[in-house]
């Protein structure tokens, strides 16, 4: 996948897994009470710091903070760009 946004730094860019529909009974989730998803693909990394490169790479499926990160919508795609510090595990 290619995305026209170069994050800077340690800054990773993030594409969230969609939320749960349902729960594992079978139950259907409204919008208003769905949880935000805390894991995605990363999709664009940045450079790193000088003394500290990044270790995430594109197509790793990460698990990040629940309010971890800046939500942004681009080309009809929702995005989370947060630093690689806020990334939790790589899955």
């Amino acid at each position: 996948m290619s995305v026209s946004i170069k994050p800077l730094a340690d800054r990773v860019l993030v594409e969230p897994a969609a939320a749960e529909e349902k729960t594992a009974s079978g139950i259907i989730i409204p919008d208003t009470a769905k949880e935000k998803p805390q894991r995605g693909i990363v999709v664009a990394v940045g450079p790193g710091k000088p003394d500290e490169p990044t270790t995430v790479k594109v197509g790793d499926s990460v698990l990040y903070g629940k309010y971890s990160g800046t939500e942004l919508a681009h080309e009809g795609k929702d995005y989370m760009i947060m630093r690689e510090s806020d990334i939790l595990a790589v899955l």
